[in-house]
């Protein structure tokens, strides 16, 4: 390739400009940084171009989008929080657990894997509490970059109650009264 890129005119908008030239020959900011940075672009941040009579309106303010996005992400971690400690609780007591699935659920019968369930139950209820510390970490650093973060309790929430509801099943599984019932209903 010729070195012919010197000879030509200097580009005003066309094709051989590249972003930041056009933008500083059209005077309009760079929603680029905006959207990484997360910060708005104010008027004073755009040149002056004489009038501002063609300009459009200004964008929603990021910094109240980021503030209701905190306190929904916040408001939900506060939530887990509760259930997490009620759950837990339950979990490693899972006789007691047991015995209130089996009364929900109408399962004559007595729930009588105590040794199994005390152990996957625990696991359980470490497994809920590691899901959640894990889910809070991300929220709160994601928040703190200034990205959204409403959405990781609800996936970390999903995510968590899968893997416990796994593990809880488990001594369900194997408890002689609980699998007759299952039996029974298919």
């Amino acid at each position: 390739m010729s070195d012919d890129k010197d000879d030509r005119p200097q580009p005003q908008y066309g094709v051989y400009a590249t972003p930041e030239e056009q933008r500083a020959r059209i005077q309009k900011p760079d929603a680029t940084w905006s959207l990484d940075t997360g910060e708005s672009v104010t008027d004073a941040a755009v040149p002056a171009s004489g009038s501002n009579a063609g300009a459009a309106p200004a964008a929603v303010d990021p910094g109240r989008s980021r503030a209701i996005d905190r306190i929904i992400t916040f408001a939900l971690l506060a939530y887990a929080l509760v259930n997490v400690a009620v759950a837990a609780l339950a979990l490693l007591d899972f006789p007691q657990y047991a015995a209130t699935v089996f009364e929900v659920m109408g399962i004559p019968g007595e729930f009588t894997n105590l040794d199994g369930g005390q152990t996957w139950g625990t696991a359980a209820a470490v497994a809920l509490i590691i899901g959640y510390l894990i889910t809070a970490w991300f929220s709160v650093r994601r928040t703190m970059a200034g990205k959204i973060a409403w959405w990781v309790p609800l996936v970390g929430a999903v995510v968590t109650h899968l893997v416990v509801g796994a593990l809880a099943i488990v001594p369900l599984m194997s408890d002689p009264a609980f699998t007759a019932y299952l039996t029974s209903i298919s």
